[in-house]
């Protein structure tokens, strides 16, 4: 019966910081539940979430820390983050690569196609792989749709500041004749490629902190471990109320620097301008 309810305040907790995370990313629960939670069911984040509310689980029976099988719940959802994420990072930087390639192909195929529809069509099968499934997605749309308003869906399913310039660019050339859309498609593609190596050198510059992070988690979770196995009693302060409570601040503290040390490895991106795929598309449609 002990172990149940132990389960079910883990599992609880896991909810709980679920629930957190989709009201800071603003995420709609009530009144779509079908839609945040298949999101979650369909995307990686609900193993993490198990994982994580096994692991809180495990560490409070082993320990008998109400803060510690919380803690542990939220370090099993946020280390992952930390820790790894240059997958993730690699792919943001092929995909501005991919844009800048794509962009250079239209360049080039507008001169033999006979416009820019045919031009952006002719790109679909040699398209670089990071952008191939958006761009045949969108020419699978210039059957149903005008251009203006696929390439706006298009800037929408890149999400990514620097094909917003591109669409927006190809756009304004679909919408009305553009007197120089090869060498402009040149200098967007000249630039994206120079946002791309900012990326790598910011990433190269930047893995001495990724790197101590890693050291500083390490050595705080095996130095806890070893004094766990090693020396239980020299824990036993923290079995009482008032541990709790400064084990719960500490623990804080480490938190608020582990965010600080992200914080400054991560790279801020503009916001974006354009692929909206509400109003503006619904306005060149009555056009």
């Amino acid at each position: 019966m002990r172990t149940l309810v132990f389960a079910a305040l883990a599992a609880g907790v896991a909810l709980g910081v679920l629930l957190v995370a989709a009201g800071l990313a603003g995420r709609e629960i009530i009144g779509s539940p079908s839609g945040y939670v298949q999101r979650v069911i369909a995307s990686s984040m609900l193993p993490r979430v198990v994982a994580a509310a096994a692991v809180g689980l495990v560490i409070f029976l082993a320990t008998g820390w109400p803060v510690g099988g919380i803690m542990a719940v939220i370090a099993g959802l946020v280390l992952p983050g930390i820790l790894g994420g240059k997958s993730a990072r690699q792919t943001a930087i092929d995909r501005t690569e991919g844009i800048a390639s794509w962009t250079e192909m239209i360049r080039d195929s507008i001169a033999a196609a006979s416009g820019l529809e045919e031009a952006i069509v002719a790109t679909a099968p040699v398209a670089p792989r990071p952008i191939t499934s958006e761009v045949q997605m969108m020419v699978r749309r210039l059957e149903h749709q005008r251009l203006p308003d696929a390439l706006v869906a298009f800037g929408d399913d890149l999400n990514h500041p620097s094909g917003d310039l591109v669409v927006a660019a190809l756009v304004i050339a679909a919408r009305m004749e553009a007197a120089d859309l090869s060498g402009l498609l040149s200098r967007l593609a000249e630039a994206i490629r120079g946002e791309a190596r900012m990326r790598i050198r910011v990433e190269v510059g930047r893995t001495s902190v990724r790197t101590a992070t890693k050291v500083i988690v390490g050595v705080v979770v095996a130095a806890v471990v070893f004094l766990a196995i090693a020396n239980r009693s020299y824990l036993t302060v923290y079995d009482s109320v008032g541990g709790q409570i400064m084990l719960a601040v500490i623990c804080g503290i480490f938190a608020v620097g582990g965010w600080l040390l992200t914080r400054m490895a991560e790279i801020d991106l503009p916001e974006r301008f354009t692929a909206r795929t509400g109003e503006p598309a619904h306005a060149g449609t009555d056009k």
